[in-house]
């Protein structure tokens, strides 16, 4: 006789923002399909969206007139050996001939079980220890 499925929770951003107060981050809902995670002793914060099962996250580094960014420095944020190892970085047209440049990481979640939690924890903290290498990558680089 087969057993029966344990019931499961899809992801949905209420129970996000339930984890990540309750671990302690100032989390709030700009619009319906987003939330800021703002990390209390350095002020960072984040922005995700969740889309289907995948949870988006993006942490605005700088914005800059575009002609700021120099293959020099792409060069530099697109090495392998640049110190930012679990996110990546991002360009975004900021308007009035600038860029946002942001770093981002992604998680695929299931039934937000233990896995789908700690999953979107090590997310989260990976994008605050890689800003701190990010910072000193995009040193010199003003609006």
């Amino acid at each position: 006789m087969p057993k029966p499925m344990t019931p499961t929770t899809s992801p949905n951003l209420g129970t996000i923002h339930a984890l990540l107060a309750e671990r302690g981050y100032e989390v709030s809902e700009p619009a319906p399909d987003t939330i800021t995670i703002r990390e209390l002793d350095s002020g960072v914060s984040i922005q995700a969206v969740l889309q289907g099962e995948i949870l988006f996250l993006t942490l605005p580094c700088v914005a800059v007139p575009r002609t700021k960014v120099t293959p020099e420095i792409m060069a530099t944020m697109l090495a392998s050996d640049n110190g930012v190892s679990t996110s990546s970085f991002q360009l975004y047209d900021a308007g009035d001939g600038k860029v946002t440049i942001t770093l981002n990481n992604f998680c695929k979640l299931q039934d937000m079980g233990p896995e789908d939690e700690d999953d979107i924890l090590s997310c989260v903290h990976f994008l605050l220890v890689d800003v701190m290498t990010a910072r000193r990558i995009l040193t010199g680089l003003s609006a």
